[in-house]
């Protein structure tokens, strides 16, 4: 029976220089030489995923945007586009609660940089995507959101928190970011999606991540391997520990598991 894996990108096989180790590589490679499945598994919402050496390591489908969009050998197979007149209510009670917003879709990922200062991650954007970062203000006849990330620092939790639960999931990591995410959509659904449309088993499946916004992942898959990297909140809820990134995590992790 075929087995599958799920990688989630930052942290897990990139790092914050866009680094790339050889042995992940190698590893997934020879995981799908033997028969098996290779999936990104992702909080980057599709526009995100640009990275050249990334996508040319080969993988059988991406996961984006938190569970929102699922593709299969270039294939779209699940997309959940969030309703206009819902996103612009969303925009509203951000800006409302000081909350500086990235809306993130499949074509685009929009923000309004002057909101975020001089913030690095911004930045990063912005040399990334290029023309595909458009600004939230004036491109409303544009908007094609599936998610939403938020800075928290400054921003009124307690109304935005209100506001938004009725019709997201709200993952909060441990540095002041916020990803908002449709009810129903996480990268456990993600998965299960892909077992269900390819036949294969949730008990083989193996899931590698390093924070929250892979927790949901960790709670279907067969196995969850958090990197020797990863916050302790989700070492805690692992079932194995691998070494970091950088000292070949992945690659330690897929032979232990015999799928190489």
């Amino acid at each position: 029976m075929k087995k599958a894996a799920f990688f989630d990108i930052d942290g897990t096989i990139l790092d914050g220089k866009n680094y790339i180790p050889a042995s992940a590589v190698e590893g997934i490679h020879r995981m799908q030489a033997a028969g098996n499945y290779a999936f990104l598994c992702t909080g980057r919402s599709r526009a995100y995923v640009q990275h050249k050496e990334l996508l040319a390591i080969g993988f059988d489908g991406i996961i984006s945007g938190c569970g929102t969009m699922i593709e299969f050998h270039d294939r779209e197979l699940y997309y959940k586009k969030l309703d206009h007149a819902l996103v612009k209510k969303t925009v509203g009670l951000f800006k409302a609660c000081h909350a500086p917003v990235i809306m993130e879709g499949r074509y685009s990922l929009f923000v309004d940089a002057a909101d975020f200062g001089n913030d690095q991650y911004i930045k990063k954007l912005q040399g990334e995507i290029g023309g595909q970062l458009l600004p939230v203000t004036g491109s409303e006849s544009e908007w094609e959101v599936s998610k939403f990330s938020c800075a928290t620092d400054k921003a009124d939790m307690a109304r935005l928190k209100a506001g938004l639960k009725p019709d997201y999931d709200l993952l909060i990591h441990e540095v002041p970011v916020m990803e908002v995410v449709p009810k129903g959509c996480s990268k456990g659904t993600g998965i299960l999606k892909v077992c269900e449309r390819l036949g294969v088993a949730p008990e083989d499946t193996y899931a590698f991540g390093d924070s929250v916004n892979d927790l949901p992942m960790f709670a279907v898959a067969g196995c969850a391997i958090a990197m020797g990297n990863a916050a302790e909140t989700v070492k805690k809820q692992a079932s194995y520990v691998t070494d970091t990134l950088h000292d070949g995590g992945i690659y330690h992790a897929l032979a232990h598991f015999e799928l190489i």
